[in-house]
């Protein structure tokens, strides 16, 4: 079986206090990551370092949600997000993740930042999980990739519009008037 298919089902956690961090130039690969980071992907950094960041996406992800986050960051903006992702050995471990565009001193982006907390487990259980499972049979009814991200794309744009909030907002009323994973 192909890494790309293996899972285990084991869901990693790590401690509330401890924080994922990792850093990566302009095109997603990574440029340092934490001793945390290593531990919940069950890499080592010399494994890390120089890898795409999605080499440990988890099928369960929303291509669209990565689709939002790339076009925020690379507008300067910062996103807040809920992620889930399989480290090398098939477990899985979900995330509150922050990330951030780095700026030069000139204000030019030159790669992003990244600071992921462990999530609330009602939020990831009632509001994550159930949105996700829309997005990919969305994503999976396309005939293609590209039109699989398109579709996938229209269902969070249609879903945001029914709330009538941004992503951000509807991240942030996730944790009742609190960012969630921010206790």
């Amino acid at each position: 079986m192909s890494r790309a298919n293996f899972l285990t089902g084991v869901e990693r956690t790590f401690n509330e206090g401890e924080v994922i961090v990792t850093k990566t130039d302009l095109k997603g690969r990574i440029t340092y990551a934490n001793d945390i980071f290593q531990r919940a992907s069950a890499v080592t950094e010399k494994d890390a370092l120089g890898q795409p960041h999605n080499f440990i996406r988890h099928p369960d992800m929303p291509r669209s949600i990565f689709k939002l986050m790339w076009e925020t960051i690379a507008s300067g903006q910062e996103l807040f997000a809920y992620v889930v992702n399989r480290a090398l050995n098939g477990d899985h471990y979900w995330v509150y993740a922050h990330v951030t565009p780095s700026f030069n001193d000139a204000g030019e982006i030159v790669g992003y930042h990244s600071n992921r907390r462990e999530p609330d487990r009602q939020i990831i259980e009632k509001e994550v999980k159930p949105l996700y499972a829309k997005l990919r049979e969305a994503e999976a009814q396309a005939e293609n990739p590209k039109k699989a991200l398109a579709a996938g794309s229209d269902q969070i744009a249609c879903f945001l519009a029914g709330k009538g909030v941004a992503y951000d907002e509807f991240i942030c009323t996730l944790g009742q008037g609190q960012r969630p994973g921010y206790r």
